[in-house]
């Protein structure tokens, strides 16, 4: 069971409960709030909480939520690129358009289910029955590197590199326009948008701190290849950071213009390089994801290269 803690602050008070939740970043949709409302999965100060009930100043709340079940993670046949492999991790190369794992409207099909067939079962546990092996997520239309735990103890090491940002992380991205100086950052909280919940934003209510560096590499008519390095690793980081100054990234169907690139079939983003210690050898790895076809036709497309 995963449990989430907040601590109702000034001015949160007042607020429905189901409202104050669809707030906070659980990645629970608010119908999906309202059901663990009516099961008496949230708690105020100990006590279950009513479905109406107003958040008060200093207040303890405690949302439980229940394991998902084993059924949507099941062993498929399904090829996936193997970058580096051995006894206690994998790196993959994940294509575009593919699921990391399973949910609502992806029950099967998904890199999960690949890695459950090609490990035989072999992952971590901590990410539940729905992750197993899942340290770090990309989007379905983010292709790139990925890192997998094959016990709970690798799993634990690698989200501890997570948790202090010293796992490198480079993508690639193609963005619309044009930047005045080559390199710069962006260092904003992202948090839920107010009124689609299925987004991010750039905000100071309920957020998190994040930063993403990024340079310049190549200039073309209306757009520029850039790079992105994480020091943070908000959903959707990249995408609305570089939404939030202008330059959403080209193909992005949710922060990107209205006339999006459909051809691009997702976002322009690819996740090239990751790098961590091994936490059984204690080695630092590093490894290189070439740009897919999809990226460097893009790049083609736009034609020649700007000075």
């Amino acid at each position: 069971m995963e449990k989430f803690e907040f601590l109702i602050a000034p001015e949160q008070a007042g607020v429905r409960l189901d409202r104050f939740l669809a707030d906070q970043d659980t990645g629970l949709s608010r119908s999906a709030l309202q059901q663990l409302l009516e099961k008496g999965s949230v708690l105020c100060d100990g006590s279950p909480a009513a479905k109406n009930q107003k958040t008060r100043q200093g207040q303890r709340i405690e949302l439980q939520v229940p394991q998902a079940q084993p059924l949507d993670a099941v062993p498929q046949d399904i090829p996936v690129e193997i970058v580096y492999e051995d006894d206690y991790l994998l790196v993959v190369n994940k294509p575009k358009g593919m699921v990391v794992h399973p949910a609502p409207g992806n029950p099967d099909g998904t890199l999960v289910n690949a890695l459950l067939y090609h490990c035989a079962g072999r992952l971590s546990s901590i990410g539940g029955v729905i992750r197993p092996g899942i340290v770090h997520r990309i989007d379905k239309d983010t292709s790139g590197l990925l890192v997998v735990a094959k016990d709970d103890a690798t799993h634990t090491a690698l989200s501890e590199q997570m948790a202090v940002h010293s796992i490198n992380r480079v993508y690639h991205a193609v963005v619309y326009g044009g930047f005045k100086q080559p390199e710069g950052f962006v260092e904003a909280p992202i948090g839920r948008h107010k009124t689609d919940r299925k987004k991010m934003a750039v905000t100071q209510q309920n957020s998190k701190y994040a930063y993403t560096a990024y340079k310049a590499l190549a200039r073309y008519n209306g757009f520029t290849h850039i790079e992105c390095r994480l020091r943070t690793g908000r959903t959707h980081q990249i995408r609305v950071h570089m939404a939030s100054i202008g330059h959403p990234v080209a193909g992005d169907p949710v922060y990107g213009p209205k006339n999006v690139i459909k051809s691009l079939g997702g976002q322009c983003l690819h996740a090239k390089t990751l790098g961590f210690v091994h936490p059984a050898t204690g080695e630092y790895l590093e490894f290189d994801s070439p740009l897919p076809e999809y990226f460097t036709q893009f790049l083609r497309s736009l034609g020649k290269e700007q000075e």
